[in-house]
């Protein structure tokens, strides 16, 4: 299988500090990025070895999952890192532009589009975003066997830390209904529900389809592709950055994530904990106010049993 991954990336050291890529400091945004492209060769590339101790060699491993990777960073005006990340000089394509930063996603369709027919997948994920998960295609693929090309399945983006209130926060959850509304009807096909491994899984159409990120298979390229709006650099959802990574996929399919009960059945990893940071300040733990409501509940309980007691005797 071939597999393109394209990635928005920028970094301007002089930037507001709003994003990470506008910060004075490099150092978080290379690791992210390096670890964000280090992940895709890994996981998804042909070059896997296991160690034969007894034979002092290295044998390749997991041929079944090895695919040709291809990916292709966009950068814009030179703000970049590329320079300062340790991998070979063939490890990806550089393609430079000269749009606005804020449109670099655009750019990432412009490229994905300009290489149809070439692969079987066709990715978009931001340079802060990594994969953990080897079965991640396969996952994708089985889901659209299953339902159709015109079901597109996300990932659920995470943050973890062993630091703060909790160690891992899912953290796209859902939107006000009103803000996705007028591009989606979360109501047509509201629940999609598969069994793998002897577990049924849950999918559902979802209030906040934004991962920062998108994977095609060939057919679903194509179709979005042919659409009349794509690449209309339209930025009306949310922000330019949430547009270009959300909205055409938004208007083109219907859109599911694996349900909370098993989010984690296809997830990706957003770098650092901007939003995980938030949980115990401006977000509170459900968990507490429930251990709260269930004492109050226990309590008022008890004090029924008392006056029955009471009455009784």
């Amino acid at each position: 299988m071939r597999i393109l991954f394209t990635i928005p990336h920028f970094f301007n050291p002089e930037g507001s500090g709003q994003h990470g890529s506008l910060r004075k400091d490099p150092q978080t945004r290379r690791i992210a990025i390096t670890t964000c492209l280090t992940s895709l060769k890994a996981l998804y590339g042909k070059s896997q070895y296991i160690i034969d101790i007894s034979k002092h060699q290295a044998i390749p491993a997991n041929q079944s999952h090895g695919n040709d990777v291809d990916i292709i960073v966009c950068t814009t005006q030179g703000f970049h890192l590329l320079s300062q990340i340790p991998l070979a000089s063939d490890f990806l394509m550089h393609h430079n532009s000269n749009v606005e930063p804020m449109l670099l996603g655009f750019e990432c369709q412009a490229v994905l589009k300009s290489c149809l027919g070439k692969y079987d997948y066709y990715c978009y994920l931001e340079d802060d975003l990594v994969l953990h998960d080897p079965w991640f295609f396969v996952k994708l693929k089985w889901f659209n066997h299953h339902t159709g090309n015109g079901n597109l399945l996300q990932p659920n983006r995470y943050e973890v830390s062993p630091l703060g209130t909790v160690p891992k926060a899912y953290i796209d959850g859902n939107l006000k209904p009103e803000i996705t509304a007028k591009f989606q009807n979360i109501r047509e096909q509201p629940q999609l529900k598969g069994k793998i491994m002897e577990k049924v899984i849950a999918f559902h159409r979802t209030l906040n389809p934004h991962s920062g990120c998108y994977f095609l298979n060939a057919e679903q390229m194509a179709e979005w592709a042919s659409k009349p709006y794509f690449l209309d650099r339209d930025t009306s959802f949310i922000g330019p950055l949430e547009s270009a990574a959300t909205l055409g996929i938004m208007q083109t399919f219907k859109v599911y994530k694996p349900a909370a009960t098993h989010a984690s059945f296809l997830e990706i990893q957003h770098f650092g904990t901007t939003f995980l940071s938030l949980i115990g300040n401006q977000i509170s733990l459900l968990e507490k106010q429930v251990q709260g409501k269930e004492k109050n509940q226990s309590e008022a309980k008890n004090q029924v049993e008392q006056e029955i007691k009471t009455e009784t005797n």
